[in-house]
């Protein structure tokens, strides 16, 4: 969820599909580029690799394997942090995103970047759902905290990740743990109380004069996996991280309070079977009213 919601804006769940949901989030991300660096750049950093609020680091955690002459994609990028990352790490790495706000963010830090290392990174704005890239192009996509939970149609998202992979390739995504949404959006003592049902699927939005203006949406862990695995994926290790000790930020509903008693992000790590194909795959879950 927004981290409070933009002034003068109402808050609710309610149906959003696939179109309004990214005219709302493109919009949105378009107008908070800026102050969104600005508060959280320091922490994310102009060339690191954060998988969340918690301040897990792909440098410690190398969920993403050896990317060294890889060739990546990053979805959701934002101003592109983690690509390069990826970049100064010897990887090949296209950032794409669906707001030309957030990529010119990333274009004012790949200049200096360029700069400092002589290195780039291509930028590309894009519809994840609708990915322009040939079939099996990438040897790794991923994104940290892009792309999943702000689509009304995360299943094409999955399915397009294992398109542009190569057989043997790795999709690595993080988002809100679902645990979060039956509970509120509350850094302090009344986030730790259900208020919700943890299967409900109704989307999260803001609107402002009855036009939506930010839109999330949320999927129980089982439908993240049906996902994954109908989209031609296997899931080969789920990470819920700790908060650590020495992270005292405070990050919208994120927070050591509610980091030492529940996961607030659930980071997937998936892979394109070397066949192209699941054992057993099935179809997602029949979606429900409202999702």
């Amino acid at each position: 969820m927004s981290e409070s919601g933009q002034e003068g804006s109402l808050a609710g769940r309610r149906g959003a599909d696939q179109a309004e949901t990214a005219r709302a989030n493109r919009r949105w991300w378009d107008a908070e580029a800026n102050d969104y660096y600005n508060e959280h750049g320091t922490f994310l950093g102009d060339d690191d690799f954060v998988w969340g609020p918690e301040g897990v680091r792909e440098a410690d955690a190398g969920l993403l394997g050896d990317v060294s002459s890889k060739r990546l994609l990053e979805i959701g990028a934002g101003a592109a942090q983690c690509s390069r990352f990826a970049a100064r790490h010897g990887a090949q790495v296209v950032a794409s995103d669906l707001s030309s706000g957030m990529l010119r963010q990333g274009g004012d830090l790949n200049r200096r970047f360029a700069i400092q290392t002589g290195l780039t990174v291509p930028l590309v704005q894009c519809d994840a759902s609708r990915l322009p890239f040939a079939d099996g192009s990438f040897d790794v996509v991923f994104t940290s905290y892009g792309v999943v939970p702000f689509v009304a149609d995360s299943a094409a998202v999955m399915a397009g990740a294992a398109r542009v992979l190569r057989p043997g390739g790795r999709f690595v995504f993080s988002t809100t743990h679902p645990i979060r949404w039956a509970l509120p959006d509350d850094p302090g003592y009344p986030g730790l109380t259900i208020a919700s049902s943890y299967f409900d699927r109704t989307p999260y939005v803001e609107e402002m004069s009855g036009a939506l203006t930010y839109v999330e949406h949320h999927r129980t862990m089982g439908d993240r996996v049906r996902e994954l695995t109908a989209g031609g994926l296997r899931l080969i290790n789920l990470v819920e991280p700790e908060w650590p000790d020495e992270n005292q930020q405070v990050w919208g509903g994120w927070s050591p309070l509610r980091g030492a008693l529940i996961p607030g992000t659930a980071i997937f790590v998936c892979e394109k079977p070397l066949s192209g194909r699941v054992t057993g795959r099935g179809e997602p879950r029949q979606a429900q009213s409202g999702q």
